[in-house]
């Protein structure tokens, strides 16, 4: 089992240092500016967060947008019907213009 105090393994016990070490041992540590940051960062508890109107109307809308289904039945099954009996009808003027603007919006 190895036991590390404050940052000593067993490779730095007893071992002899050389000129660079003795060196670098007089200069004072610096942090990791991740703990600089994490020592100036206030504890987050206890913290509250304020969200502003338009956040909560964003949240709202997405929880509403949940709760919708993603497709409405009782139109496929108006459209299906319509299908098997003949009554739908295609208006290949309305297809078109709508095949340009799509072709209009990606292209340019």
């Amino acid at each position: 089992m190895t036991v590390d105090f404050n940052g000593i393994g067993n490779s730095q016990v007893n071992s002899p240092r050389t000129s660079a070490d003795k060196g670098a041992a007089k200069q004072p540590a610096q942090p990791a500016p991740a703990e600089q940051a994490k020592a100036q960062a206030p504890a987050a508890r206890g913290e509250n967060v304020n969200l502003s109107k338009q956040a909560r109307e964003i949240r709202q809308m997405g929880e509403r947008l949940e709760s919708t289904p993603e497709v409405d039945d009782s139109r496929v099954e108006q459209i299906r019907a319509a299908l098997a009996d003949g009554s739908y009808k295609v208006d290949a003027e309305k297809v078109a213009q709508k095949m340009l603007e799509m072709d209009e919006s990606i292209f340019g």
